[in-house]
């Protein structure tokens, strides 16, 4: 019974932290997820844009005078990259979810058997 209880207390750590890691992913998404949006909008800006039009990108404090191909392609490129994060941070969510109702069933099979052990015992 007493390493029941051990059993138990292990398996609802386990379970906690997979609850914690799965926050973060989640945020971590969240965040991935504000990125690509704010990417389209430059891509949709970028359509908008006349051929000759003057594009300048934020380094720092300074705005530097970039070239259209230039600007195109690196925000075709963070979005492509997000992308492929984004899928590979929802497999990380699949992942976490499927361990944590392995670990969820675990727990309930054995708070049943300590339950049973105890009515056996009375």
């Amino acid at each position: 019974m007493v390493d029941d209880q051990k059993q138990l207390q292990i398996l609802s750590d386990d379970f906690q932290k997979l609850q914690g890691e799965l926050q973060s992913i989640v945020d971590a998404r969240q965040k991935l997820e504000s990125q690509q949006q704010e990417n389209k909008g430059v891509q949709k800006e970028f359509s908008k844009l006349a051929e000759d039009a003057n594009i300048y990108k934020l380094v720092g404090p300074v705005l530097l005078k970039q070239d259209r191909s230039e600007a195109v392609l690196a925000v075709d490129g963070r979005l492509e990259f997000i992308e492929k994060e984004v899928k590979r941070v929802e497999k990380q969510i699949s992942d976490i979810q499927n361990n944590g109702e392995k670990k969820k069933m675990e727990i309930y099979q054995l708070q049943t058997k300590m339950q049973q052990q105890a009515q056996s015992a009375s």
